[in-house]
């Protein structure tokens, strides 16, 4: 992105205080995106755009009387032939000299830079979220690219010579090398539909492998603006593919498909764990990255800045209206500073600008669509019958507001043995719960068979307590950019533990990349 400022750069964490120009910037590319909007586009399957029988119309959570765009309703013979594509595309692609492949993924990750404005202004209302989230999505889409390029250099190209067998009469060299797998599938979830899927498919090419891709129905127009920036890098025929569809459909068939060696997909636990042991007991196992999911949260001690800690709570709570696997929806306080937590936390809710999402002066937008708004209204029901709310817990239809899926965000408690503390909701509501200290929270907050983020706030003698016992992959401590969000390539690797994720390792870390590849140790005698 070329930057408004020489002194700025946006990462989630600077994305609070951007300078006048990068909203103008961004105000000028929604005026250009929006008579653009409602048009028909079709999948890409071998370098040639492909369509289906029938298809389906997206429309906007802010307006659902807005069309974004018209998209094909795929098929299993659709997913069929685009990882056929992908496996024709493969013997060259794979044997690409991997500086070639850097070369051509450093393009699109320039090109995705290029577009950076208009592509968030697409996506702000496509996915109902504000125009610093969308910003930094699509700018954190080219770090991630860039960031797998940088991997693959790092590693030379993950190939290592080893130390000659010692043979008498025979030159015995050895090295061990990092292949790619095949045909990879990534299915990308819909809150974050450039990030979720353009990193997965960098990591993926650069390693090697070809790719067929199917983005969330919800936001086929995000899917279709990043597959074209692949495009026109100018990479060849079959190696990206792109796919629309029901899940059930072109999704089951994907991961169902003999041909296909590898997937990486986001989403909830139920579908991931599912696919993970789909590929686990085939004729041989697969490789599944998956990440399904978090019930994060946030510790506040008696010696916590509260004023910090309500800052980071909300931030990471109500951030794209709860949509994030990483959103803070439990907040584990002790006594003695409940009581003002609760109500600083109260009045900072009241506070938040819901929305228009792609208006400056609103901070909130809507949830992604009925099923979501009435899942939110389902968790407020149960939460008036089990416990108690303390700030919203109702649908906004005043004006506007009726055209959308807009809700309040909401802040109550429950007992820590109901569903509603146990089970992911992604909706915007945070719970808290009094503790008596910090062992308390923190065996507390590892109840969850989630294991995705944690943010901490208290003093610096509790901080190597919490890091040391708590079960998160991901962790903040007294952060008031947000509590449990806002990783960024290089700086916060991002991945969970235990139910949260299939591997271990994490997005935009140093050992993300090898997943895609598998290791040939090679032994020549001359």
């Amino acid at each position: 992105m070329s930057n408004p400022a020489p002194s700025f750069r946006l990462t989630y964490s600077t994305m609070f205080d951007p300078p006048a120009g990068m909203h103008e910037r961004f105000e000028a590319a929604l005026a250009r995106v929006r008579p653009s909007l409602g048009r028909d586009y079709p999948m890409f399957v071998d370098g040639k755009a492909r369509r289906a029988p029938s298809g389906f119309e997206v429309r906007s959570p802010i307006d659902t009387g807005l069309t974004v765009g018209r998209f094909q309703s795929g098929s299993a013979a659709d997913a069929d032939a685009a990882v056929s594509a992908a496996r024709r595309a493969c013997a060259s692609w794979s044997r690409t000299p991997w500086p070639e492949r850097v070369a051509l993924l450093r393009r699109a990750a320039a090109l995705i830079e290029e577009r950076v404005y208009e592509i968030s202004a697409a996506m702000a209302i496509e996915v109902g979220k504000n125009r610093m989230e969308s910003l930094g999505e699509v700018q954190e889409t080219a770090e991630l690219v860039a960031w797998y390029c940088d991997q693959m250099e790092a590693g030379d190209g993950f190939r290592r010579e080893l130390p000659n067998d010692p043979l008498s009469g025979f030159v015995s060299r050895n090295r061990t090398q990092l292949r790619p797998y095949g045909v990879w599938a990534v299915i990308a979830p819909f809150n974050f539909p450039f990030a979720l899927a353009g990193g997965p498919i960098g990591a993926a090419l650069v390693a090697g492998n070809t790719v067929v891709f199917k983005v969330a129905s919800d936001t086929s127009l995000s899917g279709w603006l990043l597959l074209e920036a692949f495009r026109d890098a100018g990479l060849p025929d079959g190696v990206l593919n792109f796919v629309t569809g029901a899940g059930g459909a072109v999704g089951e068939a994907l991961v169902g498909h003999p041909d296909v060696a590898g997937a990486t997909f986001t989403g909830s636990y139920e579908v991931g764990i599912g696919i993970l042991r789909r590929f686990a007991q085939g004729r041989w196992p697969r490789p599944c990255i998956a990440e399904m999911g978090g019930k994060n949260a946030a510790i506040v001690t008696r010696h916590a800045d509260l004023e910090r800690a309500v800052t980071g709570i909300w931030r990471s709570a109500f951030g794209l209206q709860g949509q994030k696997c990483s959103a803070c929806s439990r907040v584990l306080v002790e006594r003695p500073v409940a009581q003002a937590l609760r109500e600083r936390l109260v009045s900072a809710t009241a506070a938040i600008a819901v929305g228009d999402p792609t208006e400056r002066r609103n901070w909130m937008g809507p949830v992604i669509n009925r099923g979501a708004r009435d899942r939110y209204l389902r968790c407020v029901e149960r939460l008036r019958s089990v416990g108690h709310i303390d700030a919203g817990g109702r649908a906004l239809e005043d004006g506007a507001l009726a055209r959308g899926w807009f809700v309040a965000p909401t802040v109550g408690s429950a007992p820590r043995d109901d569903a509603l503390w146990r089970d992911e909701h992604f909706v915007p509501l945070v719970l808290l719960s009094e503790v008596d200290s910090l062992d308390e929270a923190i065996d507390e907050a590892n109840r969850s068979d989630y294991g995705l983020t944690a943010g901490f706030y208290g003093g610096r003698d509790e901080i190597g307590t919490f890091l040391d016992r708590i079960e998160a992959g991901v962790t903040y401590v007294n952060r008031p950019q947000g509590a449990t969000t806002g990783a960024w390539p290089g700086y916060q690797p991002f991945g969970g533990w235990k139910a949260s994720g299939t591997t271990g390792k994490a997005i935009g870390s140093f050992w993300y990349l090898p997943l895609y590849l598998r290791e040939q140790s090679q032994t020549i005698v001359d």
